[in-house]
């Protein structure tokens, strides 16, 4: 039941806010023209969900602004959609679980509303959030996300430049000391690539694809349109 649109980034180089994705974004929508939209990885929520409205009013699809309350709960459970917005994956996680809004975003998401993010928005997706790249500026009640897809997501992956001289970890190396301690499969979505998740079928979509990494195998590319159902079973 599950329609999943999880996006690496919402603006690339070049464009505006949510251009390169905005054909996929309508079409997994369908004919639905309101939207929940979470802007708690965010400081500023209020001036998040403006410019998120402001892009999603060009479209004529009505946002109504999450709250982390009671009635921001109440909003989830009868959303026809959520878009959950990038930021701190700290924040937003400790953010929902305080709210009390993982368990219901969860419940909606895998009855089959059409739940989108992009950057911290598709870290919450996956069992965990313990391959962010973000800094844990506050302090949640453990890791555990919304578990939509059972493999880890890194946005943002970068690929090593071998002409550079910074002596710091690589992306591809923080991934492998995550496989030290942990065995699930960990996808690294580029920059202008998403994943997009239809019940059991997932492809990859967008300008760039993904490097998949196992514990104890060589990590793999995958191109645009490549399938990803093998890492939805």
């Amino acid at each position: 039941m599950r329609k999943l649109l999880l996006l690496s980034n919402s603006t690339n180089h070049g464009a505006g806010y949510l251009d390169h994705a905005m054909p996929e974004l309508l079409e997994l929508l369908g004919g639905i023209r309101k939207i929940l939209f979470v802007p708690f990885a965010l400081h500023d929520r209020a001036g998040y969900a403006a410019k998120f409205g402001a892009r999603l009013a060009l479209e004529e699809i009505e946002v109504e602004e999450a709250t982390a309350d009671l009635p921001g709960r109440r909003r989830i459970e009868s959303a026809p959609a959520v878009f959950v917005g990038g930021g701190n994956t700290f924040r937003l996680l400790k953010t929902m679980q305080d709210a009390s809004l993982l368990r219901p975003l969860r419940e909606r998401a895998l009855s089959g509303m059409p739940y989108l993010g992009a950057s911290a928005g598709i870290n919450l997706a996956g069992p965990t959030i313990r391959t962010t790249n973000d800094m844990p500026i506050v302090e949640p009640r453990g890791f555990e996300a919304l578990g939509l897809v059972p493999f880890q997501i890194n946005p943002h992956y970068l690929d090593a430049d071998p002409g550079s001289r910074h002596m710091g970890e690589t992306r591809e190396e923080r991934l492998a000391e995550f496989h030290e301690e942990n065995a699930t499969a960990v996808l690294g979505l580029r920059e202008g690539g998403w994943i997009r998740v239809e019940g059991a079928t997932g492809r990859l979509g967008g300008s760039r694809g993904a490097r998949i990494f196992r514990r104890g195998a060589a990590a793999e590319n995958r191109a645009p349109g490549d399938s990803l159902d093998d890492l939805l079973t």
